[in-house]
């Protein structure tokens, strides 16, 4: 699984509130749409796509499937994010300096 398709994948608002969901617990598909204004298949749909970047795993229980959050999935993007944290605090007081010169 690449950077890419873990952004591509909670780059959706909906797939990132589901992964949210599911980080609190394992869920059924319809334990899952209770908590949105989607249908029962668009949340399928969303599912299949986390399950593909990794970031679901699914669990069959009878004609049951339950879902859970992958959270170690997040690790690639966890060390793209640290690999740029180092440019950081210092644009936030470049940017602060700028805000302060413009309250001036």
């Amino acid at each position: 699984m690449t950077q890419t398709d873990l952004f591509r994948a909670l780059a959706d608002p909906t797939r990132r509130a589901v992964f949210e969901r599911l980080a609190g617990g394992e869920m059924s598909v319809s334990q899952i749409k209770a908590g949105f204004d989607v249908s029962q298949p668009a949340i399928s749909q969303h599912l299949a796509i986390l399950r593909e970047a990794g970031l679901v795993a699914e669990r069959r229980e009878g004609r049951l499937v339950h879902y859970r959050a992958a959270p170690q999935a997040l690790a690639p993007l966890a060390e793209w994010v640290d690999r740029y944290a180092s440019f950081w605090p210092g644009r936030i007081d470049r940017l602060k300096a700028v805000l302060k010169e413009m309250d001036q």
